[in-house]
């Protein structure tokens, strides 16, 4: 497929593209290119004119249309003044760019794609929607389900992504979107995830930050569940879906039935690890 990938030269959209780049054909819009495509022994190293780029804002009207032209599918990568889900720390910046960019940016994406018949995409959502610190819910698992886990983040980053999770349904209902959010965790290039996960203190196998564990999630097993979100948009219409994606293979915190049952994902780099 032809697939756009919106705010696609940040930080994740470097690290997942060499990976989509396997299967699809990529443009990719945003304010900067995305960045040269080094070794990568993993997903391999495609070269960087594989990669269509547009130069322009999501909050450009015109740069929206002339990136949407001829696509079959998206993928929503912006983000900006990222945040955790246990502070309410935020300032007028933080406030106006997350809103912008979640809110305003997003709608009209959403808008200009399905008027331009591009109806099948894969929005970027976050576990800081949710509450870090929450009690457990059931049998321990803090992430019981997608659909009762309640976006009940403090801050404005988790609280802007939510809010788009809300647009996106609006979409979906209303124009016959199919649209899946992956609420994410804990990106990691394979590097650090390896890392991470070997470090030796016990409560810090995942990554800790503000007392919660951070379920660390390596880029291909990312790559793997944008990939998989594409394919499955493919079928029906109409429907938005929220899905938890995260380096959890234990399911310590998330209840991963969803992402097993609609995207046939489960998270594989841990093998990886040694001892």
């Amino acid at each position: 497929m032809n697939v756009l990938l919106a705010g696609g030269s940040g930080r994740v959209g470097n690290f997942v593209t060499p990976y989509l780049l396997q299967r699809h054909r990529l443009r990719v819009l945003d304010v900067r290119p995305p960045r040269l495509l080094g070794d990568n022994p993993a997903a391999g190293s495609p070269p960087e004119s594989s990669v269509e780029y547009v130069e322009g804002s999501l909050l450009d009207p015109e740069a929206v249309r002339r990136a949407l032209q001829g696509v079959d599918a998206f993928v929503w990568l912006a983000m900006r003044r990222g945040q955790g889900g246990s502070v309410t720390t935020q300032d007028v910046p933080t406030i106006l760019e997350n809103y912008d960019l979640n809110c305003k940016a997003l709608h009209l994406f959403l808008y200009t794609a399905q008027e331009l018949g591009v109806t099948r995409g894969v929005y970027t959502s976050t576990m800081s929607a949710h509450y870090r610190e929450r009690a457990p819910f059931r049998d321990g698992v803090l992430y019981d389900q997608e659909e009762l886990t309640s976006l009940d983040t403090p801050s404005v980053y988790g609280l802007t992504k939510g809010v788009g999770e809300l647009v996106c349904q609006y979409f979906a209902r209303w124009f016959d979107m199919n649209l899946i959010a992956l609420r994410i965790t804990g990106p990691r290039e394979r590097e650090n995830f390896l890392k991470e996960r070997q470090e030796t203190h016990k409560d810090r196998v995942y990554g800790a930050r503000g007392g919660s564990k951070i379920y660390v999630v390596d880029e291909e097993d990312l790559a793997d569940a944008y990939l998989r979100a594409l394919d499955a948009v493919q079928i029906g219409h109409g429907r938005f879906d929220a899905v938890f994606i995260a380096g959890d293979e234990t399911e310590e915190a998330h209840n991963l039935t969803k992402a097993k049952r609609l995207l046939g994902w489960e998270p594989r780099a841990h093998r990886l690890l040694k001892g």
